[in-house]
């Protein structure tokens, strides 16, 4: 029985009616239950280990009526490690969930429904994630240091030994980094692990709580040539990164279909799935109908991800980012592709209005791709500059649905079409797409 619970209540037999936004599936037939592990459709034997006031959190003991859709796990951590919640739903079934997620976020925080529903993205579902902030904590009682992502709905590290959704070679390296650190006389000192596949290399940055000596320093290089990984520390900031082992710690991807090479650092926000992220650019690039007279709008723009691609089919494109040393990079992207009909401001877009964003003129099109919050404070300027034609690409459904409701509701806009981007399979995240048109 896990920390904190009460004894478990009665075994009860419950019909599954539904997954919620974390995969578990709920029983509602007396008072709301939240069984991991349980699929809709299935009849199950569970019982109550905690008590809230609106639901109660279930353990399941046995599935009766087993779901078409179950699958057996590929990842013997799963129902343990946090990091996966759908590995036992059928990849299909997966798509079908996120999207009636999406459409019940639409209805019900929009009150909005597309004209059509895109067909999903879809891409790799098995070592697809080429980027991952991993955590290191020693256990005293384990007598070594524990690697990976924490335990579902837990504060503690997670026992692993690989890891099936991270791209090679990172998926086979949970293990010999659990060694490396447990031998490391710092090795309560280094509490996560920043691990980044580019297309150019391997980079791993540790965060060090204190100076390692030179035997620590010594091994971490050793690691690096036994793996042919480039090492870096991170004794502060995000901006603190430095190389242990003299080489570069940039890192680049492509755009292969676009002919495009962007450069960032370990640190910087890319698009975990790189093959999600090339189809995701052709999708939202299609999705715009862009002209070659056309001025476009990328706001939370990043290093370039959709801009530069924008920017070799239109006049003009202007990249707004709040983050200064993404900018930085998005420029020196710019001239490396030489791109030279592309802007980039710094403003921070969480501000009413979009702060100190001052852009002027009229746009044919606008992107944007905000973080989980959404961009309900740039709503009542974006209205304001005339694009016919919106594409947002969106990480949360909820604040994605309250944003195209005021849209669509309050300035004139229709939803025209919307649909899931598969960027995280096995997970509960939702990824999606959607276009809206000036409706004048």
């Amino acid at each position: 029985m896990s920390r904190g619970a009460k004894p478990p209540g009665p075994l009860e037999e419950g019909r599954v009616a539904a997954l919620n936004h974390d995969g578990e599936g709920v029983v509602r037939e007396t008072k709301t239950a939240f069984v991991p592990g349980a699929l809709p459709g299935e009849r199950i034997v569970f019982h109550r280990i905690r008590r809230h006031r609106q639901h109660d959190e279930g353990e399941l003991l046995e599935v009766l009526e087993r779901s078409p859709s179950r699958v057996e796990p590929r990842c013997a951590h799963f129902g343990i490690c946090g990091g996966c919640a759908l590995q036992h739903l059928d990849t299909a079934a997966q798509l079908v969930a996120k999207q009636s997620e999406l459409a019940e976020s639409l209805s019900r925080i929009g009150r909005v429904e597309p004209r059509r529903w895109l067909e999903p993205l879809v891409g790799p579902v098995w070592n697809y994630r080429r980027r991952a902030r991993l955590g290191a904590k020693w256990v005293p009682k384990r007598e070594r240091v524990l690697v990976g992502f924490r335990e579902r709905q837990k504060p503690y590290i997670a026992a692993l030994e690989r890891c099936g959704v991270l791209a090679a070679p990172l998926d086979g390296l949970i293990t010999p980094l659990s060694q490396l650190l447990t031998a490391l006389k710092a090795r309560v000192s280094i509490p996560q692990i920043e691990a980044v596949v580019g297309d150019d290399g391997v980079l791993l940055v540790f965060r060090n709580l204190v100076e390692l000596g030179e035997e620590d320093r010594a091994a971490l290089l050793e690691f690096g040539k036994a793996h042919s990984l480039r090492i870096c520390l991170q004794p502060d900031g995000l901006d603190s990164v430095i190389s242990l082992d003299g080489l570069s710690t940039m890192l680049e991807y492509r755009l292969i279909d676009e002919g495009l090479l962007f450069k960032f650092q370990p640190t910087d926000f890319v698009q975990v799935n790189g093959v999600m992220n090339r189809v995701l650019v052709r999708c939202a690039i299609d999705l715009l109908e862009l002209k070659s007279s056309h001025r476009v709008l990328d706001l939370f723009c990043g290093l370039g991800n959709f801009t530069l691609p924008i920017a070799r089919r239109v006049r003009e494109v202007v990249g707004v980012e709040g983050e200064a040393g993404l900018v930085d990079r998005a420029r020196h992207n710019a001239q490396i592709n030489q791109l030279t009909n592309v802007r980039f401001h710094v403003a921070n877009l969480a501000e009413p209005d979009g702060g100190s964003m001052s852009l002027g003129g009229h746009f044919d099109r606008i992107l944007l791709d905000p973080p989980r919050v959404g961009a309900i404070e740039l709503l009542p300027k974006l209205v304001r500059l005339g694009a016919s034609r919106i594409v947002y690409v969106s990480c949360h459904p909820g604040t994605l649905a309250r944003d195209v409701g005021v849209l669509c509701n309050k300035h004139g806009y229709r939803l025209a079409a919307a649909g899931v981007v598969d960027m995280f399979p096995h997970t509960t995240h939702v990824e999606s797409i959607v276009v809206m048109e000036a409706d004048r």
